[in-house]
């Protein structure tokens, strides 16, 4: 509404996005190439805002927390966080080393795509997503699958982190970047020396237009007695009174300006961070610890669920994989009884075909007999006809001899034939009762199959909508994720020194595909401090002590 100040238009924004913490944030503006942000206690139209329409306002955080974990209770702005700082890495405005970059994408593709399924999330499934700066990318000599292969396989190893766990890690990763939450200011000092004032939640720093990474002189917030401009003149008073004052020049007017807000807020932030926590806080942290519970408790249960449904569908499978089994027994064992009473069938034809032809060389071998009996009656006077008739005699005695030893060898085969036709049927019987106990087995497998598989849909369902739900939170539970808290906090020392054996071993994997020739000065700096064994805020210390 045209009558509505800024603290009216901010409060909608929060009320819409759920945000308590409201704090942090604030709505910015761009005029005349400068950065300045909507007053709360002013009309919205009163600003020195665009005049074309529509005007635009960006929600940006304006303050960032010292320890995010510590610091930011709603889950809302931790994600607004982590949206913010992550646009700033890839845009290259927080430097970020090209080895925290790939863990920085594993803790992002953790938050949107969930636990790591290698049959759904196969190769490719990054192709499309922006997620290191385009500096690292440039910097070695790899394809975008090797830069992808390297991302899977930390994001792998992040399994049963929620969105909001992956994205806090995110944050605290991010928060000891040197140039995290830092704005600068091109200023000049009394002698015209450009130099660049850094604004952040420990204090103010002084740099080298050069070096956004390592402050030359540091004012923490606590050593600060007085800040104030005149004009474009900038005064910063220490504490203490044997330091000589620091003065500078801004650009513009709206500058200095821009740079008082910015002390004045981070420096309320930063004293109320040392002070007790307001009541609004306390009952924002009780109900984030209780949430947090919760959704921990949640968690569990459908893990637990998961858990039930995979063994269920294993029991099915396992049953289904050994009904298939007996049925391929079942058929083999019908298949070897068809070939049992096929032969059963074939050797007791044979055999009667044998007896037959046995009974027929007997009747020849009496028929036989018979005419060499007849043979003999009728003797032949002549010797010659005598000569002829034992001729044939000898002829007839070993024809009947031959059909006798092969009548004899017929019996033998019709025995063995019958021995043979008894062990069929004795095959065929056994056959039978195999088939018998398999049918069996089959009957009692289905009805197993059939009530195991009924199991999961008896589980309880996923389902979180059709029913509200309600926790008691007794003390013990509360002890017990107290003892938790204090089991992470160990885990988590841990953790970081294997994160940084991680850091140091990717960094030496891909230092051999590096473009020396393509290091930018925020490179080469970066790697002068790793170097030296300086981080963020041993950095911040020593030049404030030597300042002092």
């Amino acid at each position: 509404q045209v009558k509505w100040k800024g603290k009216d238009l901010f409060d909608l924004v929060c009320r819409t996005l759920g945000l308590r913490e409201t704090w942090f944030f604030g709505l910015q503006y761009t005029i005349k190439d400068t950065v300045a942000w909507l007053k709360m206690d002013k009309k919205v139209l009163d600003h020195d805002v665009p005049t074309e329409e529509p005007v635009t306002f960006h929600f940006l955080a304006k303050f960032y927390p010292e320890n995010a974990e510590e610091e930011l209770v709603q889950e809302i702005t931790q994600h607004l966080f982590f949206l913010q700082v992550k646009k700033q890495i890839l845009d290259e405005k927080i430097y970020c080393p090209p080895e925290a970059s790939v863990l920085l994408a594993s803790y992002a593709v953790q938050a949107k795509y969930g636990d790591y399924d290698p049959n759904v999330h196969k190769r490719g499934f990054l192709a499309q997503e922006e997620l290191l700066p385009k500096r690292v990318i440039n910097l070695y000599q790899m394809t975008p699958e090797m830069w992808e292969e390297r991302i899977t396989a930390w994001y792998a190893e992040h399994r049963g982190r929620a969105r909001d766990e992956a994205e806090m890690e995110y944050l605290k990763i991010a928060q000891d970047l040197e140039m995290y939450g830092v704005n600068y200011f091109a200023i000049r000092n009394k002698k015209g020396t450009e130099l660049l004032l850094g604004v952040d939640a420990l204090g103010l720093h002084i740099y080298d237009p050069d070096n956004r990474l390592t402050p030359k002189i540091s004012f923490p917030w606590n050593e600060i007695r007085n800040i104030s401009y005149s004009d474009k003149e900038f005064t910063i008073k220490p504490l203490d009174k044997k330091i000589d004052v620091f003065k500078f020049n801004s650009s513009k007017l709206r500058v200095n300006k821009l740079i008082l807000q910015l002390c004045i807020g981070n420096h309320d932030l930063f004293m109320r961070r040392r002070k007790a926590d307001s009541l609004e806080v306390q009952q924002m942290k009780a109900q984030a610890r209780e949430e947090k519970a919760r959704k921990q408790m949640e968690r569990q249960r459908l893990a637990r669920e998961k858990q039930m449904r995979e063994e269920a569908e294993r029991t099915r499978d396992e049953l289904e994989r050994r009904l298939m089994q007996l049925k391929e027994e079942a058929t083999m064992a019908n298949e070897a009884l068809m070939r049992s009473e096929e032969t059963a069938d074939l050797l007791a034809e044979k055999a009667q075909i044998t007896e037959e032809e046995a009974k027929l060389l007997a009747q020849k071998a009496a028929e036989a007999e018979q005419e060499m009996q007849r043979i003999k009656a009728t003797a032949i006077r002549t010797e010659e006809e005598k000569r002829l008739m034992e001729q044939k005699v000898l002829e007839a005695e070993m024809l009947a001899l031959k059909m006798a030893e092969e009548s004899e060898r017929r019996a033998k085969e019709a025995d063995q034939l019958k021995q043979d036709l008894q062990e069929a049927r004795e095959s065929e019987r056994r056959a039978k009762q195999k088939l018998l106990e398999i049918t069996s087995k089959s009957s009692y497998t289905q009805s197993m199959n059939s009530s195991t598989t009924a199991l999961p849909t008896d589980l309880p369902s996923f389902n979180l909508i059709s029913e509200s739900l309600s926790f008691d939170f007794k003390d013990t539970d509360m002890k017990r994720l107290s003892m938790e808290i204090e089991k992470e906090k160990v885990e988590y020392m841990e953790k970081s020194k294997h994160l940084q054996e991680q850091l140091n071993e990717l960094k030496t994997e891909i230092e051999a595909l590096k473009l020396k020739e393509r290091e930018t000065a925020l490179d080469i700096l970066h790697n002068e401090n790793a170097s030296r064994g300086n981080s963020k805020h041993n950095t911040i210390k020593k030049v404030s002590e030597s300042s002092s």
